[in-house]
């Protein structure tokens, strides 16, 4: 299982880009996004502290567990927003290994 404490502990770096969402990952190897909409006027760097991306890391934890969650009682077939290519470009990415 997948712990806050330790995703935020370290850096996190840049990865690439991809509709309209930054890709990180963390030392611990989550990946996750960054919406390019939440930005403003920020700089992001290529490497960084990891607990200036805690919000965008908890969001990330939350929807692995939440499909986690569907596997484990067969809803792993069933599509959200989510799931959908192209739909919500800022809605978490599934962590990639």
């Amino acid at each position: 299982m997948m712990d806050l404490k330790e995703q935020i502990k370290g850096v996190v770096r840049f990865q690439y880009y991809r509709d309209g969402a930054l890709y990180y990952k963390t030392e611990a190897g989550l990946l996750f996004p960054v919406p390019i909409d939440d930005i403003g006027n920020a700089t992001f760097m290529a490497e960084d502290k990891a607990l200036l991306f805690m919000r965008y890391i908890r969001k990330q934890i939350a929807f692995l567990k939440e499909q986690g969650a569907r596997s484990s009682i067969g809803l792993e077939h069933s599509t959200t927003d989510r799931e959908v290519e192209g739909s919500n470009p800022s809605a978490p990415a599934k962590e990639i290994l």
